[in-house]
């Protein structure tokens, strides 16, 4: 499916909670081609305040009206995970371009259900994995493909953060609600990062791993550990500890030839070392974090280039967090 590029894409989103307010909202309305002509929030008193406040002509209270809206394009499914799947395939029998934020659903089987949903029909499916589409990224991948480091050998990530005022508080957050992830923050940052490995190395085809709950504090997982192997056969490890002492996000690859350095999540350096020496760059991130993700899929509509981040790829994500987490 491609659309006309003199033809405006009129946008829906369903779910305007804190993502959408400035990683991913306001990209889309700066996107040209794009204008979001609709939102939809449970919560009709806030979803008349979002539309007011982002200059958007309508709002809903109803998920359904805003799917079946005939004025509506495309939809950015921006709710908690555990009603991707709902949606998804609503968006898919009304037979509309969507993206759904990440992680695609908490299953694979679930996740595969909406890919081929879409793929059944021939529309595209774009999943918010956008540290595909992020230039610090894309330089990495471009160190990779260059062969700064040699042969690539392994990648290990160490994320660890203390638990917050919240989580110690008791206080509800559906983030660590395993109803809803069954990972915690593993599911809601890990994600990110797994998904992020298999664009610059390629696809796992094997990976196992350990999860437990060690502080009690809610009912999902918050200490996990995996180890697995890329189709490039690069080895990876990874540690994700939600009640450590103090927050450290730190990726290696290591190659035949030197390693590079980076975080996933903080706006740190990326740092080649090699025989050359050590080189250090600074790429900062946009304003609207979503930009690149969503011009990219201005692009791919247009029949320019394809996005990274589509239904298979994302699919693929929750494969490999399903396997860490013992769900497989």
């Amino acid at each position: 499916m491609q659309i006309n590029n003199t033809k405006t894409t009129r946008w829906g989103i369903l779910g305007c909670g804190n993502v959408t307010e400035l990683k991913s909202g306001p990209a889309y309305q700066k996107t040209e081609g794009f204008k979001i002509e609709s939102v939809m929030r449970r919560d009709a008193e806030k979803a008349a305040d979002y539309a007011k406040r982002h200059n958007i002509g309508k709002y809903y209270s109803d998920a359904d009206d805003l799917i079946n809206d005939p004025e509506i394009d495309a939809i950015y499914i921006a709710t908690p995970p555990d009603t991707h799947h709902l949606y998804g395939l609503k968006v898919a029998l009304a037979g509309k371009i969507c993206c759904i934020e990440k992680p695609l659903t908490p299953s694979y089987a679930a996740s595969l259900e909406i890919y081929e949903a879409f793929k059944t029909k021939n529309i595209p499916l774009f999943t918010a994995y956008y540290r595909r589409t992020l230039p610090r990224f894309e330089q990495i991948k471009s160190w990779l493909d260059n062969n700064e480091i040699g042969t690539v050998r392994s990648i290990r990530w160490n994320l660890t953060k203390p638990a917050s005022a919240k989580d110690l508080s008791g206080e509800y957050n559906w983030r660590t609600d395993a109803k809803v992830a069954t990972g915690g923050y593993f599911d809601d940052l890990a994600s990110h990062g797994l998904d992020l490995f298999t664009f610059l190395l390629g696809n796992i085809k094997d990976v196992s791993g350990f999860s437990l709950n060690q502080q009690g504090l809610y009912s999902a997982k918050d200490a996990i550990t995996a180890c697995w192997l890329h189709e490039s056969a690069v080895a990876g490890n990874g540690n994700w500890n939600f009640g450590s002492n103090k927050r450290e996000d730190s990726v290696e690859i290591a190659g035949s030839k030197g390693k590079i350095s980076f975080s996933i999540f903080e706006n740190d350096p990326i740092i080649l070392s090699n025989e050359e020496g050590v080189s250090e760059l600074f790429i900062e991130n946009p304003v609207n974090v979503q930009l690149h993700h969503v011009e990219r899929i201005r692009e791919q509509l247009l029949g320019n280039s394809l996005h990274p981040s589509n239904g298979l790829t994302a699919s693929h994500t929750s494969w490999v967090m399903d396997k860490i987490l013992g769900n497989l």
